[in-house]
């Protein structure tokens, strides 16, 4: 591990280098790359350098403790010898999580999708606030919400919403979301007081480039029809709906959300890519999990991950067994301890890979 962090502080000095030539400033694309590089490396040179610091701390109390007499200062010496050595293990295992393999889309948006499951009207409902928790979690992490499409029920639930969420690190955030969400409550639908089981599926997927992959529009079929549901005038009078259907893979995506069939067209297009990419992660992740089971899934839609049970007001995490009982506020948009405690559970899973390997 220290060889590799070495190498990581000389690969850090040698960039501030490149950064102060003139050269190097005028070629935007190049210094944009070191640039980015650059913050990057940054947090595992700080830790490294704060571990450094503490390994001269320990040397210069061991020092003491060999040289002085005096009982006072000697007592003073193991106390900085012993607090040093706590942080040291603190520092240790800080970089070891630093130095973990970086997932290569943890700094894309996600584009989100949400369906009604089993449940009718009533799990229609449940998506539309799991909607909101998303938006409300964004608009906390100050990131953008932006709906792709649509598809309501009539009572406010949405049997369908596709969204992206734009932000520095909302993939990183947002990919352990995906699998199956259930919810246990009297519907407002239910007259008897019962209890009823819903669920709602969600997707999350990296927002893909164009150089990501490779889209062929002759494999893509494009329908126009007018829009239906809420929208202006425009939306309504006009065949400014997009049905986008994927040929090879039977992808279907319609896009009504834009006035303009362009920027609707445009809409379909960028959730085709992600879909696609998609599927090629899942193809690796599938590859993976054959070798190797991981505690916190990202990549199955149909896992069953969070019950959300209204009358015992908790969440749980079916993964970590994790639950909260704070579930008002957990739908609207408190997701950090949940997050949190799904990152620290992936990267122990990750570090315990590590060594066996």
């Amino acid at each position: 591990m220290f060889d590799k962090l070495d190498d990581l502080l000389v690969r850090y000095q040698e960039i501030e280098q490149e950064l102060l030539d003139p050269n190097v400033a005028n070629d935007q694309n190049n210094y944009r790359k070191l640039m980015k590089e650059q913050a990057e490396l940054a947090p595992i040179v700080e830790k490294y350098t704060e571990y450094k610091d503490t390994q001269s701390a320990i040397d210069e109390s061991l020092a003491m403790l060999e040289e002085e007499s005096d009982e006072e200062i000697r007592e003073l010496a193991k106390e900085e010898l012993n607090s040093c050595k706590q942080r040291m293990e603190t520092i240790e295992g800080e970089l070891k999580i630093l130095l973990l393999p970086k997932d290569p889309n943890d700094d894309k948006n996600v584009i989100i999708e949400i369906r009604g499951g089993a449940g009718g009207d009533e799990a229609a409902l449940f998506a539309s606030e799991l909607y909101r928790m998303y938006a409300r979690y964004a608009e906390r992490n100050h990131w953008k919400v932006e709906i792709m499409n649509l598809n309501e029920n009539g009572i406010g639930g949405f049997k369908e919403v596709i969204f992206m969420i734009s932000g520095k690190g909302a993939y990183s955030k947002l990919k352990y979301e995906s699998g199956v969400h259930r919810v246990q409550r009297v519907p407002v639908t239910e007259s008897g007081g019962r209890i009823h089981t819903s669920t709602a599926t969600v997707a999350i997927m990296p927002e893909a480039e164009e150089v990501d992959v490779e889209l062929d529009l002759n494999d893509c079929k494009f329908d126009v029809f007018r829009a239906s549901g809420n929208g202006g005038q425009c939306v309504n009078t006009t065949d400014s709906a997009v049905r986008l259907t994927h040929i090879p893979t039977g992808i279907v995506i319609s896009c009504q959300d834009e006035k303009s069939q362009l920027k609707n067209k445009d809409k379909a297009l960028r959730i085709l890519r992600s879909k696609l990419y998609e599927l090629e992660m899942q193809k690796a992740h599938d590859a993976e999990a054959e070798e190797r089971k991981s505690q916190v899934g990202t990549g199955d839609r149909s896992e069953k991950i969070r019950t959300y049970n209204f009358p015992q007001g908790r969440v749980t995490d079916h993964r970590i067994k994790l639950t909260v009982h704070q579930l008002e506020a957990v739908m609207d948009g408190e997701l950090q301890e949940i997050i949190g405690n799904l990152i620290a559970a992936d990267q122990a899973a990750k570090l315990s890979n590590l060594q066996e390997e």
